[in-house]
């Protein structure tokens, strides 16, 4: 009598090894991927540069070198090295206490960290100059003190942490949720303090979905327009982003210029868009080793 199948063998057999369905039907929605990457991904890519450099290298650098450019791309990542670590603070403590506790207002703080993502940028700076400006419920006592908010550049890196928050907080709490309180529990009873319970179980589950976070969260800084834009008041070398300083090349028809300054965001959100592709790999990747390793642990079966 042959003896029992293995588990692997039996789940096999019950599956197929191909899918179904006719290969014209693969082809086909390949090419609608293809085609939709191609008019709403590599065709404005390539505009942007062939536009850029459409006068010569020389005008392409004296418009990337421009005292206003220069003085945009300091300001844009200035703004953006200052909201990408505040949100990693607040993202890694609101997935801690949604993911590992239970408290009453759990699902309200799980909704207000989503807010960004429905409210338009133009309304969230708007409610800055509402509370900030001049006639704002504390503009009279920021000008008493001597503080400016709104119209400088406070008001441009609160509106970027604002629209850019909810991404580092939304990526690690699933993370968390998965990985449970197992460990952090056996840790503890082992007599581990809060900070090293952190550092050496929840940190090491979490660094690449937080890692995740952190480049979706820079790109939003870094191309954020509406809400700055209504914080920012446009102010030349002061308080003008990259989005902002093309717009105002634009609107003053120096085409090739705009395009220029276009090409410095777009090469930052292709260097963006490859850290995201090896994020992604590393994150399939430590999935893949966790599940190959709990397999590993579990006794071996078979049906009989």
């Amino acid at each position: 009598m042959a003896g029992p199948l293995p588990l692997h063998s039996s789940r096999s057999a019950a599956r197929p090894d191909h899918l179904s369905e006719p290969a014209w039907l693969r082809w086909v929605l390949t090419a609608i991927v293809l085609a939709f990457l191609a008019v709403f991904l590599v065709l404005p890519l390539t505009l942007v540069f062939s536009e850029a450099f459409s006068r010569g290298w020389g005008a392409y650098k004296d418009a990337i070198t421009h005292p206003d450019a220069i003085a945009a791309l300091k300001l844009t990542l200035l703004a953006a090295a200052i909201a990408v670590p505040a949100n990693l603070v607040f993202g890694v403590c609101a997935g801690w206490a949604i993911a590992k506790f239970d408290f009453r207002g759990k699902n309200l703080l799980t909704t207000l960290i989503d807010l960004p993502f429905a409210v338009s940028p133009v309304i969230s700076g708007m409610v800055f100059v509402l509370l900030f400006g001049r006639q704002g419920l504390l503009g009279p006592w920021l000008i008493d003190h001597d503080m400016r908010i709104v119209f400088a550049v406070p008001g441009i890196v609160l509106a970027t942490v604002f629209v850019s928050f909810p991404f580092v907080a939304r990526e690690i709490i699933p993370v968390m949720e998965a990985s449970g309180t197992d460990e952090e529990e056996a840790a503890r009873v082992l007599g581990a303090s809060g900070l090293q319970i952190f550092f050496r179980v929840t940190l090491p589950n979490i660094k690449w979905g937080l890692l995740y976070g952190v480049v979706l969260c820079n790109a939003r800084a870094m191309g954020e327009f509406g809400a700055v834009s209504v914080v920012s008041g446009k102010i030349r070398g002061m308080t003008n982003t990259l989005p902002l300083h093309v717009e105002i090349l634009y609107n003053e028809y120096a085409f090739q210029a705009a395009f220029a300054v276009s090409s410095l965001l777009a090469s930052l959100a292709i260097v963006t868009l490859i850290l995201k592709a090896v994020v992604e790999r590393r994150v399939v990747e430590s999935v893949v080793e966790t599940a190959r390793e709990e397999l590993e642990e579990w006794p071996s079966t078979s049906i009989t």
